[in-house]
């Protein structure tokens, strides 16, 4: 939870505390520093772009790192705070189940289980333990799982203005704001990014040519090579 917090205040500081709105467009496990004592320090703003804060929106070429890119990067939509937000989402569920969101089988690597839709349907069931860290052997809070869980699926709508801002989203961790509750509807494109995770394709019927697209632009996030996208500042 400290991590947790910690990093959803140095967003929330980078996107509305400072002279310019600096939109990070890289955040992921491997850019989240710690201090002997657990301090939260943000690394690596080679990616980063800087906007006024009268600005909610801008326009750039792609950038970050398969598995944390936000679906708008995809549909030549304006880029804004929010595609932070929707990867520090992705982030909070791999701190709570303590792996990657994609994990890949060692025997067939087309059997991968996507955690972001496991952690959709848990929700959807009120089965929010279940997605622990088994690791922890049970050490956990019931109310702050629920919390975290919840608060990464808000991070995750589809369409970036459902997102709720990292001030927002450091006030329901922190417990100074109500909880919100996920728009499950926002969140069944995760159906379709598993089928890209996992290497499947749609076939057939009337929806073939919306399936093919979709197929087009789930293969983009997920198969995009695992160096990080760079492009002009």
């Amino acid at each position: 939870m400290e991590i947790a917090i910690g990093v959803a205040r140095g967003l929330a500081y980078l996107h509305s505390g400072c002279d310019h709105r600096i939109l990070h467009f890289d955040i992921k496990p491997e850019n989240i520093l710690l201090a002997d004592n657990r301090e939260v320090k943000i690394a690596d703003f080679g990616l980063a772009k800087l906007m006024n804060l009268e600005q909610s929106k801008t326009f750039t070429k792609m950038r970050g790192t398969r598995g944390y890119i936000a679906p708008e990067w995809l549909t030549n939509s304006a880029i804004s705070d929010k595609t932070d937000v929707y990867s520090y989402g992705m982030v909070l569920l791999e701190i709570v189940g303590g792996r990657k969101n994609c994990s890949t089988g060692l025997v067939d690597s087309t059997n991968r289980e996507y955690f972001p839709l496991m952690a959709l349907e848990k929700h959807m069931e009120g089965r929010w333990l279940e997605l622990v860290d088994p690791r922890l052997e049970g050490r956990v809070i019931e109310s702050e799982v629920t919390r975290l869980v919840k608060v990464a699926l808000c991070c995750l709508h589809e369409k970036s203005q459902m997102r709720p801002s990292m001030t927002v989203v450091a006030g329901m961790l922190e417990g100074t704001m109500a909880v919100q509750e996920p728009r499950v509807e926002r969140l069944k494109f995760l159906r379709m990014y598993r089928r890209g995770a996992r290497g499947e394709t749609s076939d057939g019927g009337d929806n073939f040519i919306s399936l093919a697209t979709s197929t087009t632009r789930t293969s983009l996030l997920t198969n995009v090579s695992a160096q990080v996208l760079s492009g002009p500042r």
